[in-house]
């Protein structure tokens, strides 16, 4: 018997909505699914959009409070894709209030804060997922398995890139994410965190790094209005933009190898141009999200001028099966939170977390914080995952 599950969701910007609308499709995808989400109430601050996400989507009710969610008994579970600033306060209240949470990344504004909503977790006996969304690609899954069975060796050194334009535009908007008390550390906690991710996910842990950060364009003008997603802003009151759009970073994994991380936000030219290279002693594994069914494989025994094919993603290959019939029919973004719905979903109804978790939260946090140290002082860091 399917039981139903009472869901909410806190803050309805872009997030929200990729949130609802995989809570609606995944029994379409999982129909074994114990569980039937239920959408219950959305929280927004902003007046009228929970209303229209109601309207839209079949919320059975709508708040501009999100303490009223942690009251509601109606509701067992909840989104936090609220600002970043906003995830620690909710996620633990949500947590006290015994409601399982998935949560956008980065967890808050510092490791501290991952820190705590994963004690809070822990102590209310709840279930916790984190929205590391591009770990769950079929090829992503194909990649680590090829790696953790040895076909393209011992890993020597990775790349990892997160570029986009999304803050290019000179005229766009100084909201909350250019913000260091709201936004918290810029491209490091919109992008580099999901690099991070992608790095521990395929390679293992993260021992010491060196980092370099800059701002290229320091000033924005203020909105007049509320915003949503990357709005424009012309003739407002100009104002500092105080995180980071640029890091690079070099890393050296706890197994020895080497790696590159770079993010940048305001990549004119680049269109969510996100990947990595993995290269092994007799192989090499690539992946770029623009072509996310296809992974570049190179292996074998002749090493110089060793050739790489393409693998196109099938049934056989992570989740892809839930989605479709065939090798080399297209899975898109929104499916991949699909998937990160079903484990979240799947973890209340089994007690047992499956995919990314608040200690893969707390894991990005402290490496995004040590980029910050390594850049403010210009040395290699440890990432401090503990305490």
């Amino acid at each position: 018997m399917v039981e139903a599950l009472g869901v909410a969701v806190v803050g309805f910007g872009w997030m929200g909505r990729v949130h609802t609308q995989a809570y609606a499709r995944v029994r379409h995808h999982y129909p074994h699914l114990a569980l039937r989400p239920e959408l219950v109430t959305v929280a927004e601050e902003v007046p009228g959009r929970a209303e229209e996400a109601a309207a839209q989507f079949g919320f059975a009710s709508t708040t501009r409070d999100w303490r009223e969610v942690a009251a509601d008994p109606r509701v067992h579970a909840v989104s936090i894709t609220a600002p970043n600033f906003l995830h620690r306060e909710i996620a633990v209240a949500m947590a006290g209030a015994g409601k399982h949470i998935w949560v956008e990344k980065p967890v808050g504004l510092s490791a501290a804060d991952a820190r705590a909503v994963a004690d809070a977790v822990a102590e209310a006996g709840v279930q916790g997922a984190v929205g590391f969304n591009y770990r769950n690609a079929p090829a992503v899954e194909t990649a680590r398995d090829l790696i953790a069975a040895g076909e393209i060796g011992s890993v020597t050194h990775a790349r990892i890139r997160l570029f986009s334009d999304y803050a290019a535009h000179p005229e766009g908007a100084l909201t909350w994410r250019y913000e260091r008390e709201r936004g918290g550390s810029g491209v490091l906690g919109d992008l580099a965190s999901h690099g991070a991710d992608l790095a521990r996910f395929l390679l293992g842990d993260i021992a010491s790094l060196t980092a370099d950060t800059a701002v290229f364009l320091p000033e924005r003008a203020r909105p007049a209005a509320a915003t949503a997603g990357h709005a424009r802003a012309t003739g407002g009151e100009l104002g500092p933009v105080e995180n980071e759009d640029y890091v690079n970073c070099l890393l050296r994994f706890a197994s020895g190898a080497r790696g590159v991380l770079e993010a940048c936000r305001v990549s004119v030219g680049e269109q969510n141009n996100y990947g990595f290279e993995v290269h092994g002693t007799r192989g090499a594994v690539f992946w770029d999200f623009r072509r996310m069914n296809e992974l570049g494989v190179s292996r074998g025994t002749e090493y110089q001028d060793q050739p790489v094919g393409t693998v196109y993603v099938g049934p056989g290959h992570g989740e892809f099966a839930a989605f479709q019939p065939g090798a080399a029919n297209a899975m898109g973004y929104d499916d991949l939170k699909v998937v990160e719905a079903h484990r979240f979903l799947r973890s209340i109804a089994e007690g047992t977390p499956y995919g990314a978790t608040l200690a893969d939260a707390v894991h990005s946090a402290a490496v995004l914080e040590a980029m910050t140290r390594s850049a403010q002082s210009g040395t290699w860091v440890s990432p401090e995952t503990s305490g």
